[in-house]
């Protein structure tokens, strides 16, 4: 408080104006020569001896230093906790300013593909137009030609008729003589040829041609073409329910129940949010379970763990934790009556779930002590742990032509090289999210050229190095939402797997998308969760599709036109197992 100035919380009644006093202290004015040296809390005044004595005589009182140290120490408190919420307003302006970006991205993308969209179909109308018009004038001409030819024909007929008549008309208007007679036998025989002579008076075509145009349909298909699906769902309201949020039976299905609610919290109605989850051992590694979009904003994520033990539950909106995620999970043979009954029962939990027996899964299975066919074993790579050779969590794994074994530790954040021989060579990856680190790297590929391509999950692109593991380039930045597994076809073209859009991408090794296939769903041309790529002889793509529990095989030629590629269902198989 400043010399001079009354308390700002002070009323206009205020007793005692305080000025400085030289060499003692604050003044009270009221008072003149006494100085403040106590203070009243109840009026919230600096006061003198006087003034208790007086119209403060009943009020509480304390010493002035007391009530200013005190004063200054609630100061402090109130300076650190508002210091405390800048790196928390800094780290919620970075979170908003990336999320901006990626929302400026997509747009620009949307906007892409449906500029690109649209002009293929604008090209793909001028084609069939132009084959609706040459199929037109072939028709015609075929149909004209027939009746040209008989046109031509009865005009032929036509004239020699009329020509001999006129000359035997000529004839018989003069006298008959020995002379003419053999020149009217000529004109007499000549006359009972084209008499009898057969000519195609009936129509050999007909005059139809009719144009068939289902064009009402197809207007309407194009009036409804297209749609922007998004939610308003955010991560920090929504929530989730059920029995498997806690506690789960070892080899059983558990579910969880996940409510999408906007920032009011009111509950979203739509579905086609974007949902992720893991059941994460204390070790790293990590088990996928299925997501099942009820199109209601409500969402059930159905898993099966295969081991005992505490895990924790990872549940994720758009790359952000809902509300009390992660949760502990306890993993245990027989499920705990009364935690079940404290918890309610799961809704959908009771629901039959085809597919969901797994006799495996990316939880691992418990460590055999002896290998039952010795023979069987070559060598074995690696231990648990963070060191050089030790991994955490492995994904992808490739190999080179140079007698290489590549393998992708995603939560050591590095790709780490061995010999043929299982001997150490070298790792390289620095943990980040800029260019040419690694944030949670799952797949890796060797391109022909020898360059390492390396897909990162978490910094939504795929990374490029030397073989010597220095970084030269990316590729996806922008349009890829969470790419798993990488491979090069016989074209040099880069297969990239994104989990997150089930959707495959091809790119060239500069960064041009070449195209894309697929989108979420059950059917042959979709994928619910794809992990991992590979390319046969045939330089046939071949997909895991993990939550489809089937492995798909894609025809590319190498053209960015879709309708070239062929897609059909190899075998029904979990390739989570």
């Amino acid at each position: 408080m400043e010399a001079g100035q009354p308390s700002p919380d002070s009323s206009s009644e205020e007793c005692t104006v305080l000025e400085a006093l030289p060499d003692k202290g604050l003044a009270c004015h009221t008072h003149t020569g006494k100085v403040t040296e106590l203070y009243c809390s109840g009026c919230e005044v600096c006061v003198c001896e006087v003034c208790v004595s007086g119209e403060h005589a009943d009020h509480p009182t304390l010493p002035l230093l007391d009530f200013l140290e005190t004063h200054r120490d609630g100061l402090q408190e109130r300076l650190t906790a508002a210091q405390n919420r800048l790196p928390q307003i800094s780290e919620a302006l970075v979170s908003l300013r990336e999320i901006l970006k990626q929302l400026t991205n997509q747009r620009d993308l949307i906007e892409e593909d449906i500029h690109v969209s649209f002009e293929e179909l604008h090209k793909t109308l001028d084609v069939r137009k132009s084959v609706l018009l040459m199929e037109l004038e072939v028709t015609y001409g075929l149909k004209q030609k027939v009746l040209q030819a008989q046109l031509d024909t009865l005009l032929q007929g036509h004239r020699g008729i009329a020509d001999t008549c006129t000359q035997t008309e000529e004839a018989l208007s003069v006298k008959a003589s020995a002379a003419s007679l053999q020149a009217e036998r000529g004109l007499g025989e000549r006359l009972g040829e084209l008499a009898s002579q057969g000519l195609p008076f009936q129509a050999e075509e007909n005059d139809q041609l009719d144009l068939v145009m289902e064009a009402e349909g197809l207007r309407k298909s194009i009036h409804n073409l297209g749609t922007i699906v998004t939610t308003s769902a955010v991560a920090s309201h929504s929530e989730a329910s059920g029995v498997g949020l806690e506690q789960c039976i070892v080899g059983l299905p558990a579910c969880v129940t996940i409510t999408t609610r906007d920032k009011a919290g009111g509950h979203c109605r739509t579905g086609n949010a974007i949902l992720s989850a893991e059941v994460c051992t204390p070790d790293g590694s990590v088990a996928d379970g299925e997501i099942l979009d009820h199109k209601n904003g409500t969402y059930d994520f159905v898993y099966t763990v295969n081991k005992e033990g505490e895990f924790s539950l990872a549940l994720r909106l758009y790359d952000q934790h809902i509300k009390g995620s992660p949760f502990s999970l306890r993993v245990t043979r027989s499920l705990d009556p009364e935690g079940a009954k404290r918890r309610g029962k799961s809704p959908g939990s009771g629901s039959k779930k085809k597919g969901s027996r797994r006799t495996g899964s990316a939880l691992g299975t418990p460590r055999r002590k002896e290998n039952p066919i010795e023979d069987d074993l070559i060598f074995r790579i690696g231990t648990k742990g963070k060191n050089k050779g030790e991994f955490t969590n492995l994904q992808g794994v490739s190999t080179s032509s140079n007698g290489r074994i590549l393998i992708a530790d995603s939560n050591n954040q590095c790709v780490q090289i061995f010999s043929n021989d299982g001997e150490f060579k070298s790792r390289f990856g620095v943990r980040g999210r800029s260019p040419g680190q690694l944030q949670r790297p799952t797949g890796v590929a060797v391109h022909p050229n020898g360059d390492i391509i390396i897909a990162d999950y978490d910094n939504k692109w795929v990374s490029i190095f030397s073989s010597e593991g220095k970084y030269k380039a990316k590729l996806g930045s922008g349009r890829l939402m969470g790419p798993k597994g990488v491979s090069v076809d016989q074209n040099g073209h880069v297969i990239v797997v994104d989990n997150k859009a089930c959707t495959v991408f091809i790119f060239q090794p500069t960064g041009k998308l070449v195209t894309k296939f697929g989108s979420r769903g059950n059917g042959d041309k979709q994928f619910a969760g794809p992990h991992f790529a590979a390319v046969n002889n045939n330089n046939e793509i071949i997909v895991t599709d993990f939550h489809n529990h089937s492995v798909k095989v894609t025809n590319f030629s190498g053209s960015s036109d879709t309708s070239k590629q062929r897609l059909k269902l190899l075998t029904i198989v979990n390739p989570g197992e």
